[in-house]
């Protein structure tokens, strides 16, 4: 009598490090969102200003931009857990000192954009450690799966986070957002405490850092599955990727609402991350990711679209939801494709460039369409990227066949 063979979905639980790191996580992803809802919703209470909302998001994700290439180089030749650990106790540091200065009247909109500086300098080396911890928790059969499910607890948090600030806000203020997620980054950085992971195998050599760097783009540039695939994330990280952090602006001057409604959008969005996230580990069979991609970005292009061509916040809500679904098909399909194919050896380098785009590059697209929608309101400036992302669809398309034979995605 034959034994079933247990769902990779299941499977990834066994191995103790992934678990505790799954544990951990939950409670801070959920607080962060709640922290950035109050982030965002106190950047325009403030001022009222889209471009302030675009500098506050920008304040957060230009580290990325500059400091994620030299980060992945600098954990490839050291150990992603530590990093990961050290960033993470710094950032329960980073969300004391906003519920501190918030509890005693002193967080304005300088200081704000300090601290966001600050902590878009510590997320530049976390994220890049994460996407190198993660694969290494599990053997690599379960890499793909791995990665999708941690993408899907962080996506849950998008709606629960921003629905408990819902709550949280109205009754205690923005200081309940931030005093709950010190709790929260606390509890993963005692968490994270608890993991066991050897330190990996390194080249002893000497090593240019500079050189490092440039071997890892001339590896995504010539490889013909992964230079279209990051064209694509570029663009809509850039485009239609700013939109979440826009979107205090969105329920107040496009559908008239308050922090209730910003809660709404944004848990939408979540809610719809988080199914996408879900559908892809489940799938355990990657084949298809490609055209998915495909799919994604097409689809978040015409939410966006739909999104700016309505008043009513519930119409609004549902293509939020179909927004984070589509947008989150893409990213979390491209990053379980590389994952799957990228060698140990050049993971966080190649995964750090994915950091860039997808961390860094929106800081572009919030400061031009954040700055232009001062001058044609978010409807217009929205409504061009939108219009933008199913033009780079169209013209990238034609490349599916190449982009298959690059990978090998029946596992």
């Amino acid at each position: 009598m034959t034994t079933k063979a247990r769902s990779p979905a299941l499977e990834v639980f066994t191995h103790r490090n992934y678990l505790l790191f799954m544990v951990g996580l939950g409670p801070s992803a959920i607080s962060s969102w709640m922290q950035r809802v109050g982030v965002g919703w106190l950047a325009w209470e403030l001022t009222h200003s889209p471009a302030w909302l675009g500098l506050i998001a920008a304040a957060d994700l230009i580290p990325f931009l500059f400091l994620s290439p030299f980060a992945g180089v600098f954990i490839d030749r050291s150990s992603p857990h530590k990093i990961l650990l050290t960033a993470q106790w710094l950032q329960f540091v980073h969300a004391a000192a906003l519920a501190v200065t918030m509890y005693n009247n002193l967080l304005q909109i300088e200081l704000l954009f300090a601290l966001t500086v600050f902590s878009g300098i510590v997320s530049a080396f976390s994220t890049s450690a994460r996407h190198a911890v993660v694969p290494n928790t599990v053997p690599k059969a379960l890499v793909g799966t791995a990665v999708s499910l941690d993408s899907a607890l962080f996506q849950a948090s998008r709606f629960m986070g921003p629905a408990i600030a819902a709550f949280v806000i109205p009754t205690w203020g923005v200081f309940g957002a931030f005093a709950t997620h010190t709790v929260g980054s606390f509890v993963f950085s005692v968490v994270m405490q608890q993991m066991r992971m050897p330190a990996p195998e390194r080249d002893k050599r000497p090593r240019n850092l500079m050189s490092d760097i440039r071997e890892s783009l001339d590896y995504i540039g010539s490889h013909a599955g992964i230079q279209p695939l990051f064209i694509m994330l570029a663009t809509a990280s850039i485009c239609l990727r700013p939109m979440q952090d826009m979107l205090p602006g969105f329920a107040q001057s496009v559908f008239d609402s308050d922090a209730v409604g910003l809660a709404w959008l944004t848990s939408a969005m979540g809610v719809g991350a988080m199914l996408s996230a879900t559908r892809v580990a489940l799938l355990g069979n990657f084949s298809g990711l490609n055209k998915m991609a495909f799919i994604g970005l097409a689809c978040s292009g015409l939410a966006t679209i739909g999104m700016v061509a309505t008043r009513h916040l519930w119409i609004g809500i549902g293509l939020s939801a179909i927004f984070g679904y589509s947008f989150n098909t893409l990213s979390v399909s491209i990053q379980a494709i590389v994952q799957s194919a990228v060698q140990d050896s050049m993971r966080s380098r190649v995964m750090s460039f994915y950091t860039v785009i997808y961390r860094g590059a929106p800081a572009f697209g919030a400061l031009f369409f954040g700055s232009l929608a001062e001058f044609v309101g978010l409807r217009w400036s929205y409504a061009l990227a939108g219009a933008v992302c199913l033009v780079t669809a169209a013209v990238l398309f034609k490349r599916l066949g190449s982009m298959n034979g690059a990978f090998d995605l029946s596992h």
